[in-house]
């Protein structure tokens, strides 16, 4: 990674990360099909309002009725935090203030990282980087189909569209290794004041230890990390898993990663290029169809990043989305819902996330101010 200072770069709309959103879901590594092209996004420069921060008003009782007959008809360990970016309220339900497994939601942190050493002229997109055979992770990963030879040679900003819309592990891996590691991810948390937020030790680490294992880097290709997992004594399998969802090491409180939301809307915490950047990259995300993005009527748009931990029978540990909602007349709102632990089968998850959309677009929908 560059030090040296350089001038801002042109801010990158997704007009041109929209083209990534017509590839849908791509193949995963050993599928025999190959990884579709990330085209670069288009350079344009269109200004951000600056936003204060808005006044405290009372939260609305009918939205907070709705969110309390939710998480009343839920079972599981959950949070459902939803802040008004430009009116100022909060509402939210037990479990908001608690940590709850964030998985690929921490894919944001790193994403923020890099704007920040944008901001600082220590880093720049069109940086080159190289992504070679040992920087291969596990699970969902399809710029592995193009890592040959001596590596994938691509750019800093083709890794963050990557990890962000595609939430590819390897390219976020890489560019958390591009920016500093772990360490700088925290430290960056900590310096803009972003709360209850944990950031762990990359996909690799966490996965293997939520699973019960010692990761070896074998395990990056081939099936090898499900092969491996699958051979678990399945008592070894539900302890780690107990240990994971009792303390985990990427947990956040859905009400800090909600303000984080708020804040980056408000362009609070980058300039306004950088703010720019990050959004429009968030809002060509090709995950979560069935997540807040399936409940929003025509007009609204989403900027977004799900999460989505690893199975054991009937048990999930982490299913979320957290995004920033723009409503038709331009009002926001920045959702955390994260599931952390649950029984519940996929699509009763899926319907509650859905049914948090449902809510705020209703509220905004009905007149309120």
């Amino acid at each position: 990674m560059t030090a040296s200072v350089r001038p801002a770069r042109p801010i990158l709309l997704a007009a041109g990360l929209a083209l990534l959103a017509g590839c849908g879901q791509t193949s995963r590594p050993g599928t025999g099909a190959s990884a579709p092209a990330v085209s670069p996004p288009v350079a344009v420069s269109i200004p951000i309002p600056a936003t204060a921060p808005p006044a405290r008003k009372v939260a609305p009782a009918r939205l907070a009725a709705s969110i309390d007959a939710l998480a009343q008809g839920f079972d599981g360990k959950f949070g459902i935090a939803i802040r008004a970016v430009d009116e100022g309220w909060t509402v939210t339900s037990p479990g908001a203030r608690t940590r709850m497994p964030q998985q690929s939601v921490s894919k944001l942190w790193v994403a923020m990282t890099l704007m920040d050493l944008r901001d600082q002229g220590k880093a720049r997109l069109d940086d080159p980087v190289v992504v070679r055979s040992e920087d291969l992770t596990l699970f969902h990963q399809p710029i592995a189909m193009l890592v040959k030879g001596d590596g994938y040679h691509t750019t800093v900003g083709e890794l963050l569209t990557r990890a962000l819309t595609h939430s590819d592990n390897t390219a976020n891996d890489r560019l958390l290794t591009y920016v500093g590691g772990p360490l700088a991810v925290r430290a960056m948390i900590e310096r803009k004041q972003l709360g209850d937020i944990r950031f762990g030790p990359g996909e690799r680490l966490l996965q293997s230890k939520t699973a019960g294992l010692v990761w070896n880097q074998s395990m990056a290709a081939g099936g090898g990390f499900e092969l491996a997992r699958s051979r678990l004594d399945p008592a070894v399998r539900a302890a780690a898993l107990d240990a994971y969802v009792a303390d985990p090491p990427d947990g956040a409180a859905p009400l800090a990663i909600a303000d984080a939301l708020a804040r980056l809307a408000r362009g609070e915490l980058f300039t306004e290029t950088s703010t720019r950047i990050l959004l429009d990259t968030m809002g060509a995300s090709v995950t979560g169809r069935a997540r807040l993005r399936a409940a929003l009527p025509a007009g609204w748009k989403i900027a977004h990043k799900t999460g989505t931990g690893q199975d054991l029978g009937a048990r999930n540990a982490g299913f979320n989305d957290v995004g920033l909602l723009t409503a038709p007349d331009g009002r926001r709102y920045a959702i955390a819902v994260m599931i952390g632990d649950s029984r519940r089968p996929i699509r009763e998850r899926q319907q509650l996330i859905q049914s948090v959309a449902a809510a705020v677009a209703d509220y905004a929908g009905s007149g309120a101010a």
